[in-house]
């Protein structure tokens, strides 16, 4: 059975015949080979490998095929994949074009590695005995926590002697031992929680010595109760200067994160107990020793 190829420097009149039996394979591999020669004359040709090609005409589809190089070649014009030079020469961005125009990219992200992550990479310590998490938390800081934490274990430490001076038996003040055993109880928290803000930076938790408290709060002149609650005020004046510190301490060493901390979890906290106990500081001053203590012991019983 002969088989036609038409070709486009002839005349529309001029065909050139080949016959071959049907299923001979010599047949079937002449033809291939010749259609490729006269398919190859009207594609210009192009390489991946050289970076430089900005045409790339793809074979159509078996389904399309056509033994006339003509209806090739205008199937191969309608569709054409364009490979464009990326910012590196490695690169290539995929683009669509119809008629042999150019159109946008499909896809035009390029993926580069983030140097910034080399950079972290080089801060993470191989020594067991480093912190891993410890990022921009100075010296300074770390040994300003420490000494904070200090400070409220001393007066957690004071709060609870007054606890146990107010719960003897021969003193007797139910309420305000209530009351300072949950001072006491709260200042231990607050010693915790900059405790574990320290292991959370990546500092080193240092425990310094605790200062032995009084025993003995009798006073003549003010009596127990007064005397014992003047002493709080001024130890939660004192806590509020030393958070107040920290947070100057943060502000020079520009760390953000230490200074919302201590704003968020202390100070507000910190001003309302001085504000609490500086109105009972002000009750026992009016209700005096005596029969009036025993009242204002009996408020703080009361509380929840």
């Amino acid at each position: 059975m002969p088989t036609t190829f038409s070709s486009p420097q002839t005349q529309p009149s001029q065909t050139i015949f080949i016959s071959f039996p049907l299923f001979s394979s010599v047949s079937l591999c002449f033809s291939l080979s010749l259609f490729k020669i006269m398919l190859l004359k009207s594609v210009p040709s192009c390489s991946l490998l050289n970076p430089h090609v900005e045409t790339l005409s793809p074979l159509p589809q078996p389904s399309s095929f056509s033994f006339s190089p003509l209806n090739s070649s205008a199937a191969l014009a309608s569709s054409s994949l364009l490979f464009s030079p990326a910012k590196k020469d490695t690169n290539f961005v995929v683009c669509a074009s119809k008629g042999g125009a150019n159109s946008k990219p499909l896809i035009g992200v390029v993926f580069e590695p983030f140097e910034e992550v080399k950079k972290e990479l080089d801060l993470v310590p191989t020594v067991p005995q480093l912190s891993l998490a410890r990022q921009k938390y100075t010296d300074e800081c770390e040994a300003a926590i420490n000494e904070q934490i200090n400070v409220e274990y001393n007066v957690s430490y004071v709060y609870h002697a007054m606890f146990a001076y107010f719960d003897r038996d021969n003193v007797a003040l139910k309420g305000i031992a209530k009351f300072f055993k949950e001072s006491s109880e709260e200042e231990r928290d607050h010693a915790e929680k900059f405790m574990e803000y320290q292991n959370k930076r990546g500092g080193r938790v240092r425990l310094q010595s605790i200062v032995m408290p009084l025993s003995e709060f009798d006073h003549a002149e003010k009596g127990d109760a007064l005397y014992a609650m003047e002493l709080a005020l001024s130890l939660e004046k004192l806590t509020n200067e030393k958070l107040l510190n920290l947070q100057s301490v943060a502000d020079r060493n520009k760390d953000v994160q230490l200074v919302d901390f201590v704003e968020s979890e202390f100070l507000s906290e910190q001003v309302e107990a001085i504000k609490k106990i500086a109105e009972y500081v002000a009750q026992l001053r009016r209700v005096g020793k005596g029969h009036g203590t025993w009242h204002f012991d009996q408020m703080l019983l009361d509380e929840a």
